[in-house]
Parts: structure tokens; sequence; C-alpha cells
């Protein structure tokens, strides 16, 4: 290639390039973005003129309406405002008073504008002007005199007599008002109530185990079904493989055909193991001239306080004078507790001051009850756990101080049925320190494990001689056996 074609091949290059730059130049100012205003926008008259309103337009006015009235548009009411004329001299509208006036408005001229007369006081005397005299013919000169100014006459003031005074009426002595106390239910035939609350019972116990005895003979799958039964019933292994041992035996001497005949065995095998021949009897009768005294203990929230309550109406409904003491000195509004339920039944309550010594309170219930000569002092603890060694050792106190009075009659053991075997470990512990002579099993209506029964007094050695059936002041009722299976069975 010779020198003339590259010269050639260079120049048409460099061509190009200077073509692609001009090119580039003119796209890039057709681009660019031109904050100065547009000539279209300049008025002819040379004034600029600002848009302020971003570029936001109305579509309607505004619609103004009362409230509370719906959506319709209210026309403003016209009132008078006063003209003032001001002439527009900074080229902006005014707002408001300072509106301007145009200046091709026409301009009003001036007026009279009448003022309004002085209000007279109608009650200031209206003075007239006298008329002039007409000269007497016979003088040409008469001097007249003015005649005397009539003296005012004072009305004398009006004499108050003194009004008579009024002799308070005598006020009444207040009459001291009779609480009125409540009717109490007959405590005959209570624990028939417990049939309807215990449906859950009856479904484990009387229906489960009533279904697996009538189905025929029986495996050791069966049998094992039957101990499963009783032990989610909460009797314990103790008492199940007593009940189990005991039913095997009375089948195998006299096989059951019919169903009347399988619920009269379980009822008898039932009944033998809740101990018919326990004593339940509540020693609330007075002795050797003193009255008996109950000591009502457990752990907090079992119902102590409920308890005590319902079994004073008990006995006041038994025709017995009956005496509280309220020594649960910790438990906020636990001595207010007692007193309503005592107010309620007519009892009387000794109670002291919170945080007292309990020990105190119940020496002086005691000492109280022996000078007014009641028929039983039943005393309200406070709510311990098992566990606390501090406050089990002031529980053994208080009823050693009691008994430096009278002789503590009756120790009932509150527990909730509910807890189960956490409930026999805590009565354990109370049964070693206070020496407790009876079980009141509360909340048995609102649990499935009637069984708890058959097992507390089988590992305690004391029988159950209450039972609570529900949060009302008469659900409180005797433990029968027989109709406690009665109404597990259903």
């Amino acid at each position: 290639m010779n020198t003339g074609a590259v010269i050639a091949i260079v120049v048409v290059v460099v061509l190009l390039l200077v073509a692609l730059v001009a090119t580039g130049l003119v796209l890039s100012r057709r681009r660019r973005i031109s904050l100065s205003d547009s000539a279209d926008r300049t008025p002819s008259d040379g004034t600029r003129q600002v848009d302020k309103s971003g570029g936001y337009k109305a579509g309607s006015g505004f619609s103004f309406t009362q409230g509370g009235a719906g959506t319709a548009t209210a026309e403003p009411p016209a009132r008078d405002v006063p003209t003032i004329e001001r002439t527009d001299t900074d080229g902006q509208p005014g707002v408001g008073d300072d509106a301007a006036i145009p200046r091709d408005a026409p301009k009003r001229g001036l007026r009279n504008v009448p003022l309004p007369e002085p209000k007279t006081d109608e009650t200031e005397p209206k003075t007239e002007e006298p008329e002039p005299a007409a000269p007497a013919p016979e003088a040409t000169t008469t001097e007249i005199e003015a005649a005397p100014a009539e003296p005012e006459v004072v009305a004398p003031e009006p004499v108050i007599e003194p009004e008579p005074a009024v002799e308070p009426e005598p006020v009444a002595e207040p009459v001291p008002s009779t609480p009125v106390l409540d009717d109490i239910a007959p405590t005959a035939g209570r624990l028939g109530l417990l049939r309807g609350r215990l449906s859950r019972s009856q479904n484990a116990l009387g229906k489960s185990v009533l279904g697996l005895l009538g189905a025929g003979d029986l495996d050791e799958d069966g049998w094992e079904e039957i101990e499963d039964t009783l032990l989610m019933a909460d009797l314990g292994t103790a008492v199940t493989t007593a009940v189990v041992d005991r039913l095997r035996t009375e089948l195998a001497a006299s096989p059951v055909r019919t169903a009347e005949e399988v619920r009269a065995l379980l009822r008898k095998v039932l009944i033998a193991e809740v101990g018919p021949d326990l004593d339940r009897a509540i020693k609330a009768l007075p002795h050797a001239g003193k009255p008996s005294v109950l000591l009502v203990v457990g752990v907090n929230g079992t119902g102590k306080t409920t308890t005590t309550g319902k079994l004073a109406r008990v006995l006041v409904a038994d025709g017995r004078r009956v005496l509280l003491g309220a020594a649960d000195t910790f438990r906020a509004a636990a001595a207010d507790q007692l007193q309503t339920w005592a107010e309620r039944v007519g009892a009387e309550v000794v109670r002291g001051k919170e945080g007292a010594d309990p020990a105190a309170v119940a020496f002086d219930a005691v000492a109280r009850g022996i000078d007014e000569g009641v028929d039983v002092v039943m005393i309200d603890t406070a709510g311990r756990l098992h566990t606390e060694t501090g406050l089990m050792d002031e529980l053994g106190k208080v009823k050693r101080v009691v008994e430096k009075k009278a002789v503590v009659d009756e120790v009932l053991l509150v527990l909730d049925a509910t807890t189960g075997q956490n409930g026999l470990a805590q009565a354990k512990v109370f049964a070693d320190v206070v020496s407790i002579t009876g079980v009141v099993l509360t909340k048995l209506d609102g649990t499935a494990k009637g069984g708890i029964v058959f097992h507390v007094q089988r590992e305690l050695g004391v029988p159950v001689k209450l039972v609570g059936l529900g949060e009302g002041a008469d659900d409180l009722a005797p433990f029968e056996p027989e109709a406690f299976v009665d109404a597990l069975l259903g």
C-alpha cells in the first residue's frame, strides 16, 4: 500500500471522528434541562408571573356542612360587614378586612348618619319650664315672692318583729339494727347433691369399670384395663390392687350374669374399701363445762376459711352457739372474710391486728369462749406449705398454746381434691405436726378423681368427715360411704 492511500484513510477516519463529536454535542444540548423560564411564559407587558400552585388544580369548590346534619352544602348567613376603603398600592391582593377595592369601583359619597338619641332615665322626674306670667294691669312691677319649700315627710321605718325561736326537734335515738341472718338449708340429704356433681367420676368408675366387668369373662388385658381405670380415678396403687383382687375373688366364687349384679358387686367392694365402720362424727359438743375446740389447718388456697364458715352455719342450724377465732393474721382480709361468715349466721368472732401472733389470737378466742359459755370454738389458721419448717413449727405452737386453756378436740385438715398425690404429701406432714383427726375434701365437684377419698383414708389412717360440693354457702356435706359410692357409680 502506497503512502497516498494511507493518508487518505487517516483523513477519512479523522472526519468521521469530528462528525461523531459534533453530533454528540448537538444531542447533548437538546437533552439538557433548562432552568430558565421559556419565552412563551413571559407576558407581553414584561412582568414575570410566578406559579406557586405546584401544579395542583382543584376540580370543585369548598363544601361546608353543619355538624351531624349531613353533607349538603349550606349557604353562609349574610352579615353586615363594615367596608373599609383601601387603596391598592403594593400590587398584591389583600385578605379579609385588608382586601383592596378595585380602582375602577365607584367611590361612595359622603352621607349624614343620624346619631342615636341618648336614653333618658324613666325614673328621673321631668322638670317643666315655668311659663312666663302675664303682667298685672294694676302694677307695672310686681315682685314674686318665692313660696317656702314644703318640708319632706319622712316615713317611719317599719319595726321588724323578732321571729319566734324554733325549738329543735328531738333527735330520735338510733335503733340498733338487727343483722339479717341467712336461711340455712337443712343438713340432711346434702350428699345426694353429689350424684349430679360427680358426673366426670361416674364416667371413669361407673361406666368404664361396669362396662368392662359386664363384658363377660375377662382376660389379663381386661383386668389391666380395669386397673388403669381405677388408677386414673386416683384410687392409688394400694387401693387399686385391693379392689381388683377382691373383684377377682368374688367373680370366681359367684359369676355375675346381669348388669345389676355387676353393679351390686362393684358397689359392695368399693364400700368395703372406703371404710364404713370409721367414726366420722365431728367432735363439736361442749364437755366438762368447757366448749369444744376445733382447729382448721391446711395449705394455701384449699378453702380453710370458707370451710370454717360453712361448718359454722351447720352448727348454728343445729342450735349450737359458735365462736370463731381468726388466727390467720398473715393473709390480707382473712379476718374480714371470717367476720362476714359470722355475721351471716349470727356467730361471734375474736380477731387480732394484722400480723399479730396467731397463737395469742387462738388463746384469746378459747378464753372468751369459756367465759361466755359457748358450745364450740373454731379456730381458722393461716395457710402454710408443708415444706416450710418454720411455719409448721408455728402451727404446732398454736395447738400447744390453746391446750393450756382447753383440750383441742378436733383437728380438721382441709385438702383440695384436685391436687391428687401432692395433697397426700401435704397431709402426711400436717399429721406429724398437729395429729389430725379428720379430713375435709373440698372441690370434690370439680374433679374427675373422686377416688382420692379411698387413697387419703388408707394413707393417713383418718376418716374423711366432710366433703365440699361447690361454692354455695350450704355446699358442705358429711361424708357417707354408701351415698358416696352410689354417686360415683351413677
